[in-house]
């Protein structure tokens, strides 16, 4: 039992390792506009966790390595909490405050749990989910920003530029708001992941309430530069999110 509590301390101190990332491709977390960088972080990214999983085979076999893949995804969900949370990030403009909490209440409740019932965090088909949620979140969102383009942007504009223009193709031709999509199961996939069923329903009431204001207000603004033309995609495309109709027009 010593030995397997050592593999999963060294395999959790390995996944948390990916708050170093930062420092070797730039020295700061960076700005979702920053591209350049992002595009370096990734491939860092990836390379960390391909170098870290090949470590993990040349060391173990079997189930000290079954033990050590499991603790290492954990110290990598917690370490990109810390990173999201304590750094200037995009995902900081749905709220500092609410965001922190949010993630303080994710670890809190991990550490309890863990500590109580430890066999309630190695359902490993469920975190497989939570992880396809994460990735495809992720890739979502990530799509959006390249299919928009510069009309991408976190603020809702309220004056319309020379060069905005409605972007109806791509991941906008299955939902007029691909990255808010993104983001939703995004996070109530990092619950699944972490196996955290207090807040994964805490996380999608947070996540769809908030999404159905920005939605509501961000549509008025997009009648008022786009008119027929908007409204016209309203009725073709759907919002994406579970019981989001967005903005109402009475006509």
């Amino acid at each position: 039992m010593a030995g397997e509590g050592r593999v999963s301390l060294l395999a959790f101190l390995l996944g948390l390792s990916v708050v170093l990332l930062p420092s070797l491709v730039g020295g700061a977390w960076p700005a979702e506009g920053s591209r350049s960088l992002r595009n370096r972080l990734a491939l860092t990214l990836a390379l960390h966790v391909a170098a870290v999983n090949g470590l993990l085979l040349l060391l173990y076999r079997a189930q000290l390595y079954q033990i050590a893949v499991r603790a290492c995804w954990l110290g990598f969900a917690f370490g990109c909490g810390l990173l999201l949370s304590f750094t200037q990030t995009a995902w900081k403009h749905f709220g500092c405050l609410e965001y922190t909490l949010a993630a303080v209440s994710s670890w809190v409740e991990f550490t309890i749990e863990k500590i109580i019932y430890p066999e309630m965090k190695q359902i490993t088909w469920l975190s497989v989910i939570g992880l396809l949620m994460v990735l495809f979140g992720e890739s979502l969102r990530k799509a959006a920003m390249l299919t928009a383009g510069s009309n991408f942007n976190h603020i809702i504009q309220n004056e319309k530029s020379e060069s905005h223009i409605l972007v109806k193709s791509g991941v906008y031709s299955w939902f007029r708001h691909p990255s808010y999509v993104g983001w939703f199961y995004w996070s109530i996939g990092t619950q699944i992941l972490l196996c955290n069923p207090v807040c994964v329903v805490g996380y999608t009431l947070a996540s769809w309430r908030f999404f159905r204001e920005r939605i509501e207000e961000e549509e008025f603004t997009l009648i008022l530069f786009f008119g027929e033309q908007y409204l016209d995609y309203k009725r073709k495309v759907p919002s994406g999110l579970p019981f989001i109709s967005g903005a109402k027009v009475e006509l």
